[in-house]
């Protein structure tokens, strides 16, 4: 059997968290570097195919190819880390330090790697082709379609926050319910196209997405771009992940080790023996 129970599958989750922040910081960008780009590729993949079929569902389809790298590789993604590792502090694993420290350096890492990716893939694309333009109307729509709204625009991007990590740290935890590869991808694919079908926000995805419109002539600048998106979706991005998927399935699932009644061994053989000794009588 390759299926692994919730109650095994939180065990990994707990000691996946305690790991990844005793990482070294040269290992965490490396990692978050390589996440960040890879999520790079698989945007633009995303946007291609929705824009040769004219089908958005298309687009979510083939878009956890990305995350389906990075998870088997053993890489290293901020939003996945905002359910795994509060959970190794929550046990008394790792420590708060260690946690904040594992956070900034990853996000530093994906922050990098996927500009670094935009930069490239911009680089091939002609200014007024039909992927410059939808790329750059997206960083338009991902920004100041939110600034016009003020208050509810910031709220929004909250909310898109919390509903999209919530489906991709449970795409993590999915792919640790098998030990099979094909398993593994199967079951991650599932959170991940569904997050992406419905427009939520993924703060390592913006990473890409909103200077890579930039880039490419969007009218948004760096404050527009942290402060109506980056910000508000990464605190959307740590609530749905450490609380809706991580704390949820830790309170239900993680549960406090069998504790022995002292005496109740003895009580109980006394009852048998006296049940025994009464039945011959």
């Amino acid at each position: 059997m390759t299926y692994v129970k919730p109650d095994a599958v939180v065990e990994q989750m707990v000691q996946a968290g305690a790991q990844k922040s005793r990482l070294p910081v040269q290992d965490l960008l490396v990692r978050g570097f390589l996440s960040g780009a890879f999520l790079g590729f698989a945007t633009t993949l995303a946007v291609t195919a929705s824009l040769q079929t004219r089908v958005g569902l298309v687009g979510a389809l083939v878009f956890p190819v990305g995350f389906v790298m990075i998870v088997l590789l053993g890489l290293e993604l901020v939003t996945g880390n905002f359910a795994l590792v509060p959970l190794a502090v929550r046990e008394g694993r790792t420590s708060v330090g260690a946690l904040l420290s594992n956070w900034g350096w990853v996000f530093l890492g994906n922050l990098v790697g996927s500009a670094f990716y935009a930069l490239l893939f911009t680089a091939t694309l002609a200014p007024d082709s039909e992927m410059a333009r939808q790329l750059a109307s997206i960083a338009d729509a991902k920004t100041l379609g939110y600034a016009r709204l003020g208050g509810p625009g910031v709220a929004i991007a909250v909310a898109k926050g919390i509903l999209c990590n919530w489906m991709v740290t449970l795409g993590v935890v999915m792919a640790l319910t098998s030990q099979s590869t094909m398993g593994k991808i199967a079951a991650m694919w599932l959170p991940i196209m569904t997050f992406f079908a419905q427009g939520f926000e993924h703060s390592v995805v913006n990473m890409f997405l909103i200077p890579a419109g930039m880039l490419l002539g969007a009218r948004v600048g760096p404050s527009e771009w942290w402060l109506w998106n980056q910000l508000p979706v990464t605190l959307g991005n740590v609530v749905g992940g450490m609380v809706f998927t991580g704390l949820a399935l830790h309170v239900t699932h993680r549960k406090a080790p069998a504790r022995d009644v002292p005496g109740a061994t003895a009580v109980t053989l006394g009852g048998e023996m006296h049940g025994a000794l009464s039945h011959r009588s």
